[in-house]
């Protein structure tokens, strides 16, 4: 493939790993790989009159997009089995003070950006924002799931230049450790 032999499917195996809520395991990858199956996703949420002045046109052509899809209703049902439901959790998405299905996803995408990164690849998380339920309708996700974002896996591009939002910096270790 374009990430190198057997690198996919490796990275997508790590992300299946990460913790679960009640090993619920309500998490997918859509994966589209190569110019035909991304450009569903451009062809959805960039209209090609705006690629042009894209300022990150080396994203357009990563080899890879991974769309981390959640099913909030999984971990509702978990929750509503016998050695889960003393928790109220079963009750709906609702009774969750802290969605898990989000968790569960960033542990996953975290576990493949970290994989690629070890692996020599680029990667970045980027969100799919008010373009969900275009994404969902065109690319055939059912309505009762999530898209947590998009993974764009690829070669680093050393000509794309850095969001602004970069150049904030990190936080000191004193400003978030307690």
């Amino acid at each position: 493939g374009p990430l190198g032999e057997g690198v996919l499917d490796r990275l997508l195996d790590l992300a299946r790993r990460v913790p679960s809520a009640g090993f619920t395991q309500g998490i997918d990858f859509l994966v589209l790989e190569g110019p035909e199956q991304t450009a569903r996703y451009w062809d959805v949420t960039l209209p090609a009159a705006e690629r042009a002045t894209f300022p990150w046109p080396g994203l357009l052509r990563a080899p890879v997009l991974v769309l981390p899809v959640v099913d909030p209703s999984a971990y509702v049902e978990r929750y509503g089995e016998p050695d889960k439901a003393h928790t109220g959790l079963g009750a709906g998405e609702g009774a969750w003070p802290v969605p898990y299905w989000w968790v569960d996803a960033g542990a996953a995408v975290m576990a493949m950006l970290l994989a690629a990164a070890d692996t020599g690849l680029g990667s970045l998380l980027f969100g799919v924002f008010d373009h969900e339920a275009a994404v969902r309708r065109h690319l055939g996700i059912p309505d009762d799931r999530r898209i947590v974002g998009a993974v764009a896996l690829g070669h680093p591009d050393e000509r794309d230049r850095p969001a602004a939002s970069a150049r904030r910096g990190r936080p000191g270790p004193a400003t978030f450790i307690h």
